[in-house]
């Protein structure tokens, strides 16, 4: 049912009292939703600490919603990001009553007086109309990959068959289903999304991009060390050759479409690098050649993962080129053989290398490195549409206004 007239100007007079108490509501709203171990479970814990970055991602995700709730056209693209994370934790129709209790309430504990009856009634009846549009989205991606060709519901288990250093701080897991069935050919750039296994404590629920081209047979991970990630940390020390771990099936609205429309640069920072791994072997597979240029930042030779599969790649087909900066090079780093250029990588580099003006740019990275790039980009004359990005994390801010 469409929402009443009196509900949308409700919720529009609430704009003023979210933009200055958003991320109280939303961070009170975790610590009664977190009251609960089973639904605490299925969220990132580590994305509620630093920086409060899923209190900010909600808070702002509330609001635009509040701002928008008369044209929610303009939200879809968040719609369509918030159900694939949503799908890749698993989340279900049953879930939803327990984020409502815990949002009203919030709101109630938060605004005080200002939270009338009829403000909650408004802000209830907005909750569930937009729950619903989640739960109808959510409904038909569950259903396309469970039928799709080597599709699955819930978690499946997986084998870990090979482990592979990339660099100092980067491993890659070669995974593969434990029943020898056949898996979703991935579209380049999703993620996976894991049920670890931590002794003491409910399992952790991590998103990790697949850094392999599609297959049929099985998928790979690359996962840097974090120094405070549980799950990164779990990796490394326990996932060895014969590990068993569980996965929901391949989600994210970050890809590379199956038939590039403009030549494309594969733009990273870090360990961003893995979903564009991803799309640089799918380009390099494909039966049509498209332009494609990978341009990487990392420090130096420690830190910088898959290099010599990298320029394999970009021998092996006409069209394809690879750039790789190193920011601190180390004594033993030669320029124009473990990398192309010190320093970072800049707008000015990107125009004078790539064909800047013609291209779809497709980035990851860390914070920093995206918010440089997505709004310096946007400033530099690229039509936005041609600006992809992933976060690894929340996304909490507006990068094309940076």
């Amino acid at each position: 049912m469409p929402l009443t007239q009196q509900t949308i100007a409700i919720v529009k007079a609430t704009v003023p009292a979210l933009a200055e108490h958003g991320t109280v509501v939303t961070r009170t709203m975790y610590q009664i939703l977190f009251r609960d171990p089973e639904v605490a479970a299925l969220f990132n814990q580590s994305h509620q600490g630093e920086e409060g970055a899923q209190t900010k991602a909600l808070a702002n995700a509330i609001l635009a919603y509040a701002r928008n709730i008369d044209n929610l056209g303009t939200l879809t693209p968040m719609v369509e990001r918030i159900a694939q994370k949503h799908v890749g934790l698993q989340i279900l129709p049953e879930h939803y009553p327990h984020v409502a209790a815990a949002l009203l309430g919030a709101i109630r504990e938060v605004l005080g007086t200002a939270a009338t009856e009829e403000v909650l009634d408004a802000w209830g009846e907005a909750y569930w109309h937009l729950a619903h549009i989640l739960m109808g989205r959510e409904g038909r991606i569950y259903d396309a990959l469970a039928n799709e060709s080597g599709g699955w519901s819930g978690w499946r288990d997986f084998v870990v068959t090979r482990r592979v250093r990339e660099s100092g701080t980067i491993t890659s897991f070669h995974l593969s289903p434990s029943d020898g069935g056949p898996v979703i050919r991935h579209r380049p750039g999703q993620y996976l999304t894991f049920l670890l296994p931590l002794p003491g404590r409910a399992p952790l629920r991590r998103n990790y991009s697949i850094s392999a081209g599609p297959d049929t047979l099985g998928y790979r991970i690359s996962v840097k060390r974090e120094p405070r990630g549980a799950g990164s940390n779990w990796l490394h020390d326990h996932a060895q050759e014969g590990t068993v771990l569980k996965a929901s099936p391949p989600a994210g609205d970050f890809f590379l479409p199956e038939q590039p429309e403009r030549p494309v640069v594969l733009l990273s920072g870090g360990v961003g690098l893995t979903p564009m791994v991803s799309m640089l072997e799918a380009i390099a597979a494909a039966p049509t050649a498209v332009e494609a240029h990978y341009v990487h930042g990392t420090m130096n030779s420690d830190t910088h993962a898959m290099g010599r599969h990298i320029r394999e790649l970009s021998a092996s087909r006409a069209g394809i080129t690879a750039s790789t900066f190193y920011s601190d090079p180390l004594p033993g780093d030669r320029l124009g053989v473990s990398h192309d250029a010190a320093g970072f990588i800049t707008i000015d580099w990107l125009r004078t290398n790539t064909p800047f003006q013609d291209a779809d740019f497709y980035l990851c990275g860390p914070k920093p490195f995206l918010k440089a790039f997505v709004g310096g980009l946007d400033r530099a004359g690229v039509p936005r549409p041609r600006v992809h990005y992933e976060f690894f994390g929340p996304a909490e801010e507006d990068l094309e206004a940076a």
